[in-house]
C-alpha cells in the first residue's frame, strides 16, 4: 500500500457511528462499526474490497476472541460472531443500569474493560469466567482505553469531561486503583474518543468535533496533530501486516450535538467514512485477544 501521510478515504460510506477499527491479521481485513445500525463492515486493503459483514443490535464495541471470531458489545448483550458471518448471542442484561456497552478492550489475560453509558457511565470489567464486576461508575461518555507498554498501567477516556485517565492496572488481578489525568482537551478542540497505543508506547486519540488525531508520548506531552477533512474522527487502529497502516473512523450523526464547542463549524462535513495513512516511523502493537468463557 503506498505510504502517504495524509489521510485518504478508502471506504466512502456514511456511517452514523463508525467506530472501533479493529484489525484481524487472521483474515488480513479490517473490521469497524456502525454503533447505532449494529452493522459490522469489514474492508479488505488487498483488494479494496467493503462488505456489511453482519447487521444486529446496536454495538458500541469488539474485540478479537482467542479463536479468531469477535466478540460484540450491544445494548446489554454480548454476542460471538465467528468470521463465517454466524452471529450467536451468549449473554444479556449485563448492563441494566446503562443504554449499551460503549468502547471495550482486551487485557493480557483475556479479560474485557467495558464502558457503559446512559444513565451514570460505568466501567466493568468481564472476567474469564463471564463473571461481570463493577469497577467504577459516575462517568460522563466511557470510551477510549488501552495500556502501557509495560502493561502496569490502563488509559480511560471519559469524553463528556474531555479527560483521558491513567489508572494502575493489576495484571493477575484485574483491579485498577490510582486514578489520575493523563492529557485533557481543551474545550475548543472537541471531544476525546477512541484511542490506541503504538510500538513506541505513545496514545493516539481521535477528537470528535476536532478534525483531527493527537498523538501522547507517554509522559503526557503532545508529540503531534493529524489533520481530516471531517470534522468527527471518532477512533484509531493500527492494521497491516507490519502494523504500519492507520485506520480512522468518522461518524455523520448529530447525536452529540449537546456537546459541540464554541466556534464548531456547523456546515463542515461531519465524516461516515474510513480513512487510511502511513507515518514513516510509526507502527503500532498486536491486540490482546479475549479468552472469556461463555456458558451455553
Amino acid at each position: 500500500m503506498t505510504r502517504h501521510e495524509q489521510p485518504q478515504l478508502v471506504a466512502d460510506i456514511a456511517c452514523e457511528i463508525g467506530e472501533n477499527p479493529l484489525w484481524h491479521p487472521d483474515a488480513e481485513s479490517l473490521f469497524f462499526l456502525d454503533i447505532s445500525a449494529g452493522i459490522v463492515y469489514s474492508y479488505t486493503p488487498a483488494t479494496r474490497a467493503l462488505r456489511q459483514f453482519s447487521k444486529g443490535p446496536v454495538t458500541g464495541g469488539m474485540v478479537l476472541q482467542e479463536d479468531g471470531s469477535l466478540l460484540l458489545f450491544q445494548d446489554g448483550r454480548i454476542s460471538i460472531l465467528t468470521l463465517d458471518g454466524t452471529q450467536r448471542e451468549v449473554a444479556c442484561n449485563l448492563c441494566p443500569a446503562n443504554d449499551r456497552f460503549n468502547d471495550v478492550v482486551a487485557d493480557p489475560e483475556g479479560r474485557v474493560f467495558a464502558g457503559a453509558l446512559g444513565g451514570s457511565g460505568r466501567l466493568y470489567r468481564i472476567d474469564r469466567d463471564g463473571a461481570v464486576v463493577e469497577l467504577f461508575e459516575g462517568f460522563g461518555v466511557p470510551n477510549g482505553m488501552g495500556f502501557t507498554a509495560d502493561v502496569k498501567r490502563m488509559y480511560f477516556t471519559d469524553s463528556k469531561l474531555r479527560r483521558i485517565y491513567l489508572f494502575d492496572y493489576d495484571r493477575f488481578t484485574g483491579n485498577l486503583s490510582n486514578q489520575r489525568i493523563f492529557a485533557e482537551i481543551p474545550e475548543v478542540e472537541g471531544l476525546p474518543d477512541g484511542m490506541t497505543t503504538d510500538a513506541e508506547g505513545c496514545v493516539w486519540v481521535a477528537l470528535w468535533f476536532g478534525s483531527r488525531l493527537k498523538r501522547y508520548r507517554p509522559d503526557g506531552t503532545l508529540e503531534r496533530e493529524v489533520y481530516f477533512p471531517v470534522t468527527q474522527v471518532t477512533a484509531v487502529a493500527f492494521g497491516g501486516a507490519d502494523l504500519d497502516d492507520i485506520y480512522v473512523t468518522t461518524a455523520a450523526s448529530k447525536i452529540s450535538d449537546a456537546m459541540k464547542p464554541p466556534g464548531y463549524n456547523e456546515v463542515a462535513p461531519r465524516g461516515g467514512g474510513l480513512y487510511h495513512l502511513r507515518i514513516s516511523g510509526v507502527s503500532g502493537r498486536p491486540l490482546y485477544r479475549s479468552r472469556i468463557e461463555f456458558k451455553r
